[in-house]
């Protein structure tokens, strides 16, 4: 007697996190993987182990429309789960709870969800637990603060979300920094998030950043991880381009583990630190979803799309140590990071040699590529013409 494989949804296929969900869970013959995304194709779509892809409204401008879709598709394919990817559409679901059918998330309930993601929230909890974090202070609105009251510069502006749900969309907020008072005033008169919603005003910690990612299981620990970004788009500070992975940070996987258990957390997620020049992590954020990186992680032995499948529904999974010093590389990204580091004068000859042997010279026999895979090279072709197309505009 046949078994009708278990119905699993991907949203958000353009991303490369979904990619590489697409590329864990569509190589179990007992899931059948569809992605979606508000394009007419997208970057999961076009994997092997993608059985069908789908066009939605966006979530981002047409909340309303995508919720009808969402519940239409649901019903007409019967799913079983559906995995998002951004902020954005996880939280959208979140709200839509219960979902039609049988379909489920994997992920804790939004109240959760939101005691992490709410950067406001997480400050409160983080000083509960004794947990470090830039001195913060929390304002309703940039009315509320008057910039000659700041004595030390710089400071972080930090909007309690990163994205703000209004009643017609979403709408993206960023983190700035502010170097004198009259900089502290520019950004409260001009950014619109600012100026009507919470924020945090904090001290600047000088530093790099760092992370430990995460799998729990209704409030028990399943496994951690941990990289170290070698290479960054833009080269200053910005997404991985060339990654690999490390030994948790034993101060830091204990804030982690303090964190996630005391909000009783399931799914999985990604905190992240500030390592100032003493040593010291400061916690920075807790990104509720999955990362940029996360075909790191399954390269290196932790396959945490295909484990949280697992645990939700009620298995084991067989966890073991993960290679440490396996690299990702995102090829296109690391085009991209040598041509603003070369063009920017502000890095040195000798500094700009460096990384152009860096990324000649790449370690082959612990490398592997993000996107470029031979056994599932549709993607890779499908990024590539899109970066084609992007260069002739």
């Amino acid at each position: 007697m046949s078994t009708l494989p278990t119905k699993i949804l991907v949203l958000d296929a353009n991303q490369r996190s979904a990619l590489a969900v697409v590329r864990s869970l569509g190589r179990h013959s007992q899931l059948q993987v569809l992605a979606a995304d508000e394009t007419p194709t997208a970057l999961a779509g076009r994997s092997r182990y993608c059985a069908a892809y789908h066009r939605y409204p966006s979530p981002r401008r047409e909340p309303q429309n995508f919720a009808r879709w969402l519940d239409e598709f649901i019903e007409a394919n019967a799913i079983d789960w559906i995995f998002p990817v951004t902020e954005i559409s996880s939280q959208s679901i979140l709200t839509l709870q219960p979902l039609p059918g049988r379909c489920r998330i994997p992920f804790a309930d939004l109240d959760t969800v939101m005691a992490l993601a709410d950067k406001g929230n997480l400050i409160q909890l983080a000083g509960r637990l004794g947990i470090p974090h830039p001195s913060s202070r929390w304002f309703a609105d940039g009315a509320a603060l008057n910039p000659a009251d700041v004595s030390r510069f710089p400071v972080v502006l930090k909007p309690c979300l990163s994205r703000l749900r209004l009643a017609d969309g979403w709408l993206d907020t960023s983190v700035h920094i502010a170097r004198d008072a009259r900089e502290l005033a520019d950004l409260l008169a001009h950014k619109t998030y600012l100026q009507h919603h919470p924020f945090l005003l904090q001290e600047f910690i000088p530093g790099s950043g760092a992370g430990i990612f995460a799998l729990y299981d209704n409030g028990r620990p399943v496994t951690f991880f941990a990289h170290r970004r070698l290479r960054e788009k833009p080269p200053r500070g910005g997404v991985s381009v060339l990654s690999e992975s490390a030994r948790p940070n034993p101060q830091m996987l204990d804030m982690a583990r303090q964190l996630l258990d005391a909000v009783q957390w399931h799914g999985v997620a990604m905190v992240e630190f500030r390592v100032a020049p003493d040593g010291t992590p400061y916690l920075m954020e807790v990104n509720t979803r999955f990362w940029g990186s996360l075909q790191l992680a399954i390269d290196a032995g932790i396959d945490f799309p295909y484990w949280l499948y697992q645990v939700c529904n009620g298995q084991s999974p067989q966890i073991a140590d993960y290679r440490i010093g396996q690299r990702l590389r995102w090829l296109l990204g690391d085009f991209d990071s040598l041509y603003l580091t070369l063009r920017d004068r502000q890095f040195s000859t000798r500094h700009k040699f460096a990384i152009l042997r860096d990324f000649l010279t790449p370690r082959p026999f612990s490398t592997r590529h993000e996107i470029n895979r031979w056994r599932d090279f549709g993607p890779a072709w499908h990024e590539l013409r899109a970066y084609l197309k992007t260069l002739r505009r």
